[in-house]
């Protein structure tokens, strides 16, 4: 998979906002959710919580992370490790790379800062 998976453009997502991902194009058994910072910086993590069933791309999305909406657990968006409890596994990260407007995600291939 060495071009990636055209997974949006690059204004489907607002800063401060997430979108979650069809598995049917991501090929992966987990749900892969699409983050786009406060700032601007987009990053992918797997949709759901460690600590239980719930959905991130629900949560609240600043300054660097995601606060799960069930427990507030919140994950940091580069590496997917929980920042406080509840949560104490991290959630994986997945490559993504911006270019020509859109954004291409690598399942599987972790974030790398």
């Amino acid at each position: 998979m060495s071009e990636g998976i055209r997974v949006a453009a690059v204004e489907d997502v607002e800063p401060g906002e997430a979108l979650v991902l069809p598995q049917e194009l991501t090929g992966t058994e987990q749900p892969i959710s699409l983050f786009r910072d406060d700032d601007g910086t987009y990053y992918a993590l797997d949709d759901t919580c460690s600590h239980e069933d719930a959905s991130l791309a629900e949560g609240w999305v600043e300054a660097g992370e995601v606060e799960c909406p069930l427990h507030a657990t919140r994950f940091c968006l580069s590496t997917g490790e929980p920042m406080c409890l509840p949560a104490t596994r991290p959630v994986a990260t997945h490559r993504l790379e911006v270019r020509d407007g859109d954004v291409y995600l690598y399942p599987g291939t972790p974030h790398t800062a």
